[in-house]
């Protein structure tokens, strides 16, 4: 089974691992556009305004433009705990210890604006690229993306289980149709239903560790639903579809 997750803007700054070594990453085949990508950045950064404006930045945002300057010369870290936020936090992968981690490193992979996918002991430097960013002069990211990313998605859901728990942006760099779809719902007191936004992320965080540490290995939707409800989340299943519903109120 393999869990993949959205990246998230805020990320950890600095790392003690060595430089960026793109021949290092999982799915060497995604390399070339990888590196055109870090060049475009490099050289973005040389231009303040125009990287606000491609990236989505305020003034007050530069030193974002500082990490994307020094993209071949800054330390690394492991992805997994490269990305902070809602989700990583929910996730809480640095708490896991012995068998519970090394499940996890297996299961669990990012989808990234800048790489494509990450297993979680790919070693990245902090960065600032979103699925939504236009670099100036190309196509989007999705129609760049989805060429290579997709034949490697589909390769991997021919071995493995995904549960995909990626936002629509970044499932849109490279779809994959045969995945575990998971959606959060607030239900409230009188029957309606309505999108969890913020809080969205901390409950397919909690999913995500569930997934990650399970010592069984589930091989359809049905299977990852009991896995959700031995957590205590209400869950419901249409297909590959699986709908997580928490109450509405504060917070949700």
């Amino acid at each position: 089974m393999i869990v993949l997750l959205p990246p998230s803007e805020t990320k950890r700054d600095g790392g003690d691992g060595p430089p960026l070594r793109l021949e290092q990453l999982g799915n060497p085949e995604l390399g070339p556009l990888r590196s055109a990508l870090i060049d475009e950045l490099v050289d973005l950064a040389a231009d303040p305004v125009a990287c606000r404006s491609a990236l989505g930045l305020s003034p007050s945002q530069d030193a974002e433009i500082e990490r994307n300057a020094a993209l071949r010369t800054a330390p690394t870290l492991p992805a997994i705990r490269r990305y902070t936020g809602v989700l990583y936090d929910a996730l809480d992968f640095d708490s896991l210890k012995g068998a519970q981690a090394e499940r996890a490193r297996a299961r669990l992979f990012v989808g990234s604006a800048l790489f494509g996918l990450l297993r979680a002991d790919d070693q990245v430097p902090a960065y600032r690229l979103s699925a939504s960013s236009k670099l100036p002069g190309q196509p989007t990211l999705a129609a760049r993306w989805r060429p290579l990313l997709e034949p490697v998605l589909a390769k991997l859901v021919t071995e493995n289980l995904i549960v995909d728990l990626r936002s629509g942006s970044y499932a849109a760099l490279g779809k994959v149709p045969a995945a575990i779809r998971v959606d959060v719902l607030a239900e409230h007191p009188d029957g309606r239903r309505t999108v969890v936004t913020h809080f969205n992320k901390a409950h397919k965080g909690r999913l995500a560790r569930a997934l990650a540490v399970t010592r069984a290995e589930p091989d359809d939707a049905a299977a990852v639903a009991s896995v959700a409800r031995r957590i205590g989340m209400r869950v419901e299943r249409s297909g590959n579809d699986l709908t997580v519903v928490v109450p509405a109120g504060p917070g949700r």
